[in-house]
């Protein structure tokens, strides 16, 4: 089904994991796909390019423009936005993906990782929402979908790592205060995993390559950001998503197709952060 044919995708940090398996996903229901990541030349350790992500997204049947962003950088960010306008003609959909993770406790937290966190998620979700939306507010059903936990504001999701969760409850706090300056107008929401997904930042930042057969992939947060971007801006805002949820509403019963290792029991797998 051709959902999102001629509707353009800005998605930041595309070139890898959850938010490349989007891009796909998108691309394969007809969307322009525009990579605003900063991985330009091949990384030692991380899978992916934005270029290899422009040709697997082509290879999906979407069109591609792959955009070198840091998206700390409020020009580069700008002209990334002209750039996607100038190329497809507008905006319909902005998905704050990319995200800077570090789990360490206040005393092992130096500053420049605290700044690098909350200037790529809290910051860099805000930036690009303010960029976008000229172009979002003339679109027929504009969607900002963020990458980022429900709003359990409760010591047991701060206390081991202040910083982070600072910088993702800072993402949340966008698609709280968005989705009601422009209720019916522009759809505000954001998606988080029930389970891990199994992504470069489970296996270098967080565990290890073994942590990631106990998790989903990335497919069941595609899947889920499909379904939620399908529906009617004017009416789906201001919504703390977890992906499972939204896709048992959508009538599926059976998860065993996105399990990383399908010898693991579904109640075996281990909870995302913040849920």
């Amino acid at each position: 089904m051709m959902h999102f044919k001629n509707k353009t995708v800005f998605i930041t940090g595309g070139s890898r994991g959850i938010g490349l398996e989007i891009a796909k996903k998108l691309a394969s229901e007809g969307a322009n796909i525009v990579i605003a990541a900063k991985t330009s030349e091949p990384h030692p350790k991380l899978p992916g390019t934005i270029h290899t992500a422009a040709a697997e997204i082509e290879a999906a049947g979407g069109k591609a423009l792959a955009c070198m962003v840091d998206i700390r950088d409020e020009n580069q960010v700008l002209a990334a936005v002209q750039l996607a306008v100038d190329t497809f003609g507008g905006i319909d959909i902005l998905i704050n993906n990319a995200s800077a993770i570090q789990l360490t406790g206040t005393l092992s937290t130096e500053m420049k990782k605290y700044d690098l966190m909350n200037q790529v998620n809290t910051r860099g979700t805000y930036l690009c929402a303010q960029a976008c939306l000229p172009h979002l507010l003339k679109s027929e059903n504009p969607h900002v979908l963020t990458l980022s936990p429900p709003l359990n504001v409760e010591a047991r999701w701060f206390e081991n790592h202040v910083a982070y969760s600072i910088a993702k409850f800072g993402m949340s706090l966008c698609t709280l205060g968005m989705a009601s300056e422009f209720k019916g107008k522009v759809a505000f929401n954001s998606l988080w995993p029930k389970t891990i997904i199994a992504t470069a930042a489970i296996e270098f930042a967080v565990g290890n390559a073994s942590m990631m057969q106990l998790g989903r992939k990335a497919t069941i947060m595609a899947d889920a950001a499909s379904a939620i971007l399908q529906k009617d801006a004017k009416t789906v805002s201001g919504n703390f998503y977890i992906d499972e949820d939204v896709l048992r509403a959508e009538g599926v019963t059976d998860f065993s197709e996105y399990r990383v290792n399908p010898n693991t029991p579904e109640n075996q797998l281990l909870p995302d952060f913040f849920i």
